[in-house]
């Protein structure tokens, strides 16, 4: 079975047909002339290992794609063949002239190891091969791209380094490398920035936990990218690629699904995917609708599996080819996340606890967005997207709450509502040989947040009202430059405006703070390449937190000031042949650190704690081997402390929280023939090492040292693929997360095991 080396998979479209398209690709080698093209055409290429060192001639002019292809692949003894929408494969021109035999789905070669996909999160379309950054693509499957299950969680196990709080879908956190505050829900800035497409999602509030339903790929840039992104982004980019509406044919898909749970509830999902050209080849748009219910196993008092959630979701996206390789795409999207209640328990492996009043969650979001692009020698982008989101929690607080006084204390509801506006043009081309991008950026987040504790008859008391507003404006660049044989320099760095209006109530005062700042924030980084498809690189990197006020144990408003992290990192990846490896090693400064802690009363709120340090090294095989048998396997080391109090006092021993020491992930798959289907067979294993839940002494309970487990079976014929899904097969009862309600984990220990053996069964219709 021949492997595929994918040279580029842009983002999202997937047009039909062959029109003649303006192309201006420069001279140069043939694999940097097939990358330009692909970037210039939004189209995909691939081809049977790496493609020969041939110099190219500059292709300029009104073309078909197949033309282009051919031209640049004269004399090479190469063909392209169209193997899907937006899809071609470079293979050898048969010697009798007959059609080239049968590839794979452009799916399948997406998915192949040795694959150089173009990360867009970088915000200049590099391929992995020429990307001096902690870079991870996702390239979803097309069963994977039809299942609502598909989340953020899903993403974790196939990864190296991303990292989920475990408090449950809605309520966590997600943290790269080490770079985790708190796993606490409180009102600090997450270190995390979470895009869908090319504007944020988030940026005070927890994951909402898109599902990936017609989502293309997710990316995830790794450490602090403050050069790129600003204020925020000090643990890295979560990149989430929708699947763009395509103007020149009908297509219709969706799925269904059952599930069922040891000891537990029946679950269900379903999606259904349209695109409707309203005019061929210049218009059309895109519907994307689905649902879940995800079965409960928990039972709380005589209330039997209470901890189911329901998830729905909607997105639609209008595009419009508006000629001389301009693009238009606005899309609206909204997802409403409602969990029945938690799922901790009082015991270790348990699967019940004591009666107690119920605690929901919901996590709702609401995002429009407007993106306007041309593609060429030059490319332009302006996006602006409009967010908002709803967090709400009720927590029993008939136990633990006495402190405030308050007679019959019932349920705390802590209600947040965010909002956000985010807006960017940017810039990137070729000045002779340096590749450049230059841009202005201008965002707005707004929090109003709310902690009400009710008692008995309708009595209520207001502990803390927050209504925040922050701002950055910004002007970022970034160059390459070769500046010898195989080594890239490249230097960025973002001047940015911030700003801070907070109006902060609690019992006993309230305070306003306003407050402005200009930082810089700096990146760097060396790239070597040794050989087609080998990269060896440096980086130094940085970002930082805005501050603000908070609340001191004493219940005094106090300030609270930003937090910094600096970073130097490098790796060594190779993205040729049919076994792929992605290399690096990380050490991270960070100062001030923000941290939401729990207070001895039950509250969370954030404080300065000190300074850590995060150090670490991962490492990503993926092998496809004769026989049809794929191997993708990883593991991460990582020691992330807390250094040093706020006193400057030396600590010893004091892990920063949620992350694991170590975890390791294998999988194994093979392809085979079924009856006349193509079917697939999969086993997957990952360990989750020993971390911790807080540095605080009184909340440093172990968590972590569990493992996962996970067998399917997938076949597909035409369009139709059924998948049949085993997940935590040993029915394994580790405790992924230490915490539950805020109130009580000082007097009692708490759990959140993982969840029980589950099995479903799914139909898919593709395009």
């Amino acid at each position: 079975m021949a492997t595929a080396a994918l040279i580029a998979w842009p983002n999202g479209a997937e047009a039909r047909g062959e029109p003649r398209q303006r192309i201006d690709v420069k001279a140069g080698s043939l694999s940097e002339a097939i990358a330009e093209l692909s970037r210039e055409t939004d189209i995909s290429v691939g081809a049977e290992g790496a493609l020969p060192a041939v110099h190219t001639k500059a292709l300029r002019g009104s073309m078909t794609i197949d033309a282009a292809l051919a031209r640049l692949l004269r004399g090479s003894g190469l063909v392209a063949r169209r193997v899907g929408a937006t899809a071609w494969r470079i293979e050898r021109a048969p010697h009798d002239g007959s059609a080239p035999a049968p590839a794979p789905e452009p799916d399948a070669a997406a998915s192949s190891p040795a694959s150089e996909i173009v990360v867009r999160a970088t915000k200049r379309n590099l391929t992995l091969e020429n990307t001096p950054i902690a870079a991870t693509v996702v390239v979803l499957h097309p069963s994977e791209r039809e299942d609502p299950a598909t989340d953020s969680q899903r993403v974790a196990e196939r990864t190296e380094g991303l990292s989920l709080a475990g408090q449950g879908v809605g309520r966590n956190h997600l943290f790269l490398r080490g770079v985790a505050d708190s796993p606490f829900g409180g009102k600090s800035q997450a270190t995390v920035a979470i895009m869908l497409d090319d504007d944020r999602l988030t940026y005070i509030a927890p994951d909402p936990d898109i599902r990936l339903v017609d989502v293309d790929r997710v990316e995830l840039l790794s450490g602090p990218q403050g050069s790129l992104y600003g204020a925020g982004a000090l643990g890295g980019i979560y990149r989430i690629v929708t699947r763009r509406a395509d103007p020149s044919s009908f297509s219709f898909s969706g799925s269904v699904a059952g599930e069922t749970i040891s000891s537990g509830d029946l679950g269900g999902r379903g999606s259904l995917v349209v695109n409707v050209p309203l005019v061929r080849d210049a218009a059309a748009v895109r519907l994307v609708a689905y649902g879940e219910r995800s079965p409960g196993w928990l039972d709380t008092g005589e209330r039997i599996d209470s901890n189911g959630t329901d998830v729905a979701g909607l997105r639609a996206s209008v595009g419009v080819n508006a000629g001389d390789s301009w693009r238009i795409d606005v899309t609206a999207l909204g997802q409403s996340l409602h969990a029945d209640d938690s799922n901790y328990t009082y015991q270790p492996e348990a699967h019940a606890r004591p009666a107690q009043l119920p605690e929901p969650h919901s996590n709702d979001v609401r995002h429009m967005a407007l993106r306007v692009a041309r593609n060429g020698a030059t490319q332009i982008v302006f996006s602006t997207g409009y967010t908002t989101h709803e967090v709400d929690d009720r927590y029993d607080a008939t136990q633990g709450a006495g402190s405030f006084g308050f007679a019959d204390p019932q349920t705390l509801e802590d209600d947040s509502h965010y909002r956000l506006w985010d807006s960017e043009l940017r810039m990137t081309g070729n000045w002779g040989r340096l590749n450049w991008l230059g841009g202005v950026a201008h965002l707005e987040a707004w929090q109003n947040s709310t902690r009400v504790l009710h008692g008995l008859s309708e009595t209520a008391q207001t502990l803390e009202t927050v209504d925040q507003r922050q701002s950055e404006a910004a002007l970022f660049g970034e160059a390459t430059l070769p500046v010898a044989a195989s080594l890239d320099a490249t230097l960025g760095g973002r001047v940015f405006s911030t700003g801070l209006h907070e109006h902060r109530a609690v019992t006993t005062g309230s305070r306003i703070q306003e407050k402005s700042r200009i930082r810089v924030a700096p990146s760097a980084s060396l790239a070597w390449h040794p050989g087609a498809g080998g990269l060896l690189y440096v980086r130094y990197g940085s970002a930082v937190r805005q501050g603000g006020t908070t609340v001191g144990s004493s219940g005094e408003i106090k300030r609270l000031d930003e937090d910094e992290l600096m970073a130097l990192e490098g790796g060594w990846r190779e993205t040729a042949g049919p076994v792929n490896l992605d290399l690096g090693v990380f050490h991270y400064w960070w100062s001030d650190i923000q941290s939401d802690v729990l207070l001895a009363n039950g509250l969370v709120e954030t404080a300065n704690v000190g300074d850590g340090q995060v150090t670490g090294a991962q490492l990503t095989v993926k092998a496809q081997l004769h026989g049809g048998w794929h191997i993708d396997a990883g593991g991460i080391g990582q020691s992330a402390l807390l250094t040093r109090d706020m006193s400057g006092f030396k600590l010893h021993d004091r892990r920063l929280p949620v992350v694991p020491s170590w975890t390791f992930r294998a999988a194994l798959a093979r392809d085979f023939a079924l009856a006349g289907w193509d079917a697939t067979v999969s086993a997957s294993g990952r360990y989750v090492g020993p971390a911790r839940l807080s540095f605080d002494p009184a909340l440093d309970r172990p968590m972590g040292n569990y493992f996962e487990t996970g067998l399917a079976l997938e076949a597909r014929h035409r369009q139709w693929i059924l998948r049949l899904e085993g997940r935590n097969l040993l029915n394994a009862r580790g405790d992924s997360f230490a915490y539950g309600n805020p109130f009580r984990i000082y007097s009692t220990h708490q759990y959140v095991r993982q969840d029980p053996r589950s099995v479903s069964v799914s139909v898919a219709l593709t395009p």
